[in-house]
């Protein structure tokens, strides 16, 4: 038998080299090796990767130097020397990271390139080729070249092993056993059979376990026969016991929970819930009343709601389709039980706006038709009842939303508008009522972001201004109810935000600050809450804009970090929320604009392309979707503006095409903000002129677009006829707001 050639005492049997974007599939990857052990058939065995462990610990995975540092750094660079294996997590992310680039060229110099694995989490090998795709490539240039005698990459191509997890490749367990095989230098083959023969043996261990267990369940079965008539007479008092939990259970899910959600204590809200829920599956599956399922339905419908207010959307998903299999038969089965059908209507909307936060808009759509039709049958039975009416107008507003993310906004605003005289006829029955006012700002706040997207500014100020007021006094009325004081945050957001717009830096940037304090404080308060986390970086990062745009970029810098750092986390725990995704690649786009502002131009290069590799699926997906159009436009051009002539005019004339092709909202400043500063760019000064006068119309006077026509030399002044539109739309009613059970941010 040949002897296998001496290796080196390593410390570490890999080196897991990752995007930071990629962090959950590294720490899958770093346990799934870590806790395998070896089939003992092939332990002790001698190949050209040395004697084949018991283990493969221990695992390097780590990042925490690379934050600041302008290379690999020491421990990074002595992990690296220690490591057996090198195991790349490949994806388009991983593909434009330094970090991960640098560690491959690193240890291929340490003459280790055939002790390289990939795991490919997503992407295309060799996109870089083919013309229109070059986004999609998974493998750095590190991998795809060969290291050349000076330590430099050459020319020479390679083909990196990897195993791929990607939907129809290896899944999850045969690419794991295909990086193991690879790293101990045993045949996938031999490596798959020893595992299945292990798990044949573990199978059969546990069959006869439950064989075991079937024996013993027999014998108490009989005994429970012989026990039966015993158990008549206790019959009394089980039905007083189940009582009294019923009632314990009415008050955890109903009293308890109201006063831990106005505190934001979701830990302890998901931990009472769970007791709940674990009540209900001890409960019999036979003989059970529609009285303990109508229950069971509400306790899982409210586990779903804690789950999406933490940010877990598949779970939350989980828990309210598990309340619709037992709501629908419910009402199906009494169609005249108005509170039959409102509970099914209601699991239906919650399903919807889980679809609507994963960009799902036909599966949201359809959600909310069909909670609209059993509303629609319970009115016919009882027309005059308030809570009703309340609910059918909270579905025409989510429906609302879907339509304007689809870019229908006539469609859009006949539902807003349609809310708008209901709640204030519900309120006048019930003035004192809380839920129904802030329903009422939800009304008016859409119709502010709808006359906004027409270039209706005053319109869009005075419908926020009226929001605030509305959730200013919600708030004021109750201070310890922090999900009013989330509302009232929000749309002081969105006001500041479009102060802005109209000139009004200096109140939007107050508005803002205020904003993001008090965001900052409620998620110190409870960080399981991922409202609060989202908030506090989303308004963060609209806040630095203002303050790079006045002047002051290390304050805007300082922000920047922050707010990065949080949806770098948020991403990570739920990459199903597009909303997340969108608002990360927007921080990283405003980074883009701090670091070309101090000169930094390789590094707001890097920031703007990965933003745009986020942004251009999105907008694929929904292209009516006005901030992720705002957003993939805002990225291409800032990608141009660091990019040689060549490459920017036809990424400038992309988002051209891209903002003209919107079907709806065409006279949205916003949007024609970006086209005059694309127009510009291309030397079209004429085309531009045209859009100026709009935006002067409409009293545009974001900085931004201040500081363009200030370069270009443009006259742009002061609209005094708007200033007066404006101070006069702020003596008029302010009774405005926004509707239905979410809010745009």
């Amino acid at each position: 038998m040949t002897q296998a050639p001496a290796a080196p005492a390593f410390r570490y049997r890999a080196f897991i080299s990752y995007s930071h974007q990629d962090r959950s599939w590294a720490g899958w990857l770093h346990k799934a090796l870590e806790a395998y052990v070896v089939p003992k058939r092939l332990v002790g065995q001698t190949t050209a990767a040395g004697v084949t462990p018991r283990r493969l610990s221990p695992v390097f995975r780590d990042r925490d130097e690379l934050a600041s540092a302008t290379d690999l750094g020491n421990k990074v660079n002595q992990a690296l020397a220690q490591s057996e294996c090198l195991v790349v997590i490949c994806s388009p992310r991983a593909a434009t990271s330094r970090w991960v680039d640098q560690e491959v060229l690193a240890f291929k110099r340490l003459g280790r390139s055939e002790r390289i694995f990939c795991l490919i989490v997503d992407g295309e090998p060799g996109a870089c080729e083919l013309p229109g795709r070059e986004a999609e490539e998974c493998f750095t240039p590190a991998l795809r070249h060969s290291l050349g005698t000076d330590g430099a990459l050459g020319a020479a191509r390679t083909e990196p092993i990897a195993a791929d997890v990607r939907p129809g490749k290896d899944g999850k367990t045969n690419a794991k056993l295909k990086l193991i095989a690879g790293m101990l230098d045993i045949g996938f083959d031999a490596l798959k059979r020893r595992e299945m023969q292990r798990r044949t043996r573990r199978v059969a261990a546990v069959a006869v376990i439950a064989l075991s267990v079937m024996t013993v369940t027999t014998a108490l079965a009989i005994a429970a026969v012989i026990a039966r008539n015993a158990a008549v007479a206790a019959s009394l008092a089980a039905e007083r016991r189940q009582k009294q939990a019923e009632d314990l259970v009415d008050f955890m899910l109903g009293d308890l929970n109201e006063k831990l959600a106005q505190t934001s204590r979701l830990d302890i809200m998901e931990s009472v819930d769970d007791q709940a829920m674990n009540y209900f599956q001890s409960m019999p599956t036979v003989d059970v009343t529609d009285e303990t399922l109508a229950q069971r339905v509400k306790t899982l419908e409210r586990i779903g709601s804690i789950r999406l207010d933490q940010g877990h959307v598949l779970a939350a998903m989980a828990s309210y389709q598990a309340a619709l299999k037992l709501a629908a038969p419910l009402a199906a089965g009494a169609p005249a039980n108005v509170a039959r059908q409102l509970a099914c209507a209601e699991v239906w909307a919650f399903i919807g706006m889980t679809h609507w936060r994963q960009g799902e808009l036909d599966a949201a759509q359809q959600s909310f038709a069909a909670a609209q039709a059993l509303l629609q049958r319970a009115h016919r039975l009882v027309p005059n009842e308030p809570a009703l009416q309340f609910q059918l107008a909270t579905i025409d507003n989510n429906i609302g939303h879907v339509l304007e993310a689809r870019g229908q906004l006539d469609e859009a605003l006949t539902q807003y508008a349609s809310m708008l005289p209901l709640m204030q006829q519900l309120i006048a029955t019930q003035p004192g009522n809380t839920e129904w006012m802030s329903s009422l700002g939800s009304a008016y706040n859409n119709l502010g972001r709808l006359a906004l997207m027409r270039g209706e500014l005053a319109a869009a100020v005075a419908h926020y201004k009226a929001d605030d007021a509305i959730e200013t006094a919600l708030a004021t009325r109750d201070p310890k109810d922090v999900s009013q004081r989330d509302n009232m945050l929000t749309v002081r957001a969105i006001l500041g935000r479009t102060q802005a717009l109209t000139g009004d830096l200096k109140t939007g940037m107050s508005n803002l600050q205020q904003a993001v304090d008090i965001a900052t404080q409620l998620s110190t308060v409870d960080p399981s809450n991922t409202d609060f986390r989202e908030h506090a970086a989303l308004y963060a990062i609209q806040l630095a804009r203002l303050r790079r745009l006045s002047g002051d970029l290390p304050a805007a810098t300082a922000l920047t970090a922050r707010a990065l750092n949080t949806f770098a986390a948020l991403t990570t725990q739920d990459p199903a929320n597009t909303a997340w995704q969108r608002e990360f690649a927007e921080a990283q786009l405003e980074q883009a604009a701090q670091s070309r502002a101090a000169g930094r131009i390789d590094a707001s290069r890097m920031q703007s392309s990965e933003a745009l590799r986020a942004l251009d699926p999105m907008l694929a997906r929904q292209p009516e979707d006005r901030a992720t159009l705002l957003a993939t436009a805002g990225a291409r051009l800032s990608l141009a503006a660091v990019e040689d002539a060549s490459a920017a005019r036809p990424r400038r004339e992309d988002a051209l095409r891209a903002m003209e092709a919107a079907k709806s909202g065409r006279d949205d400043p916003r949007l024609l903000a970006l086209q005059v500063e694309t127009l510009l760019a291309l030397g079209k000064t004429a085309e531009a002129q045209t859009m100026i006068r709009r935006l002067w119309n409409s009293g545009y006077r974001d900085a931004a677009l201040l500081q363009i026509l200030q370069r270009e030399r443009i006259h742009y002044p002061v609209n005094t006829a708007f200033q007066r539109e404006l101070l006069a739309a702020f003596g008029g009613n302010a009774g405005y707001g926004r509707a239905g059970a979410t809010k745009a941010q």
